[in-house]
């Protein structure tokens, strides 16, 4: 299957408008339709900035720049027990 990208516009009858001609063969398509979402984030001025998580191994620099935080009632040690029962089936 071939992809293409358009821009189009729904209008108030829910009518899919495309804005552009397009130069494929006729025949049956299939459409997936991507709608931007606001961001929930309005501006990062009024945001506190997160803290950001230091790696001393240089490979893992901005891995952790996009990870969700840690859990208020997060326990390392009943993570590594549970991780534990897992691999060993305890």
């Amino acid at each position: 299957m071939q992809a293409y990208k358009l821009n189009a516009t729904i209008d108030e009858s829910g009518h899919l408008i495309i804005d552009e001609p397009l130069n494929i063969a006729p025949g049956k398509v299939e459409v997936i339709i991507l709608q931007p979402v606001p961001s929930l984030e309005t501006s990062t001025e009024s945001q506190p900035e997160k803290p950001r998580r230091k790696s001393k191994v240089k490979a893992f620099e901005g891995l952790f720049e996009n990870a969700p935080p840690t859990p208020l009632d997060f326990d390392p040690d009943q993570a590594r027990w549970e991780a534990l029962k897992e691999k060993h089936n305890l």
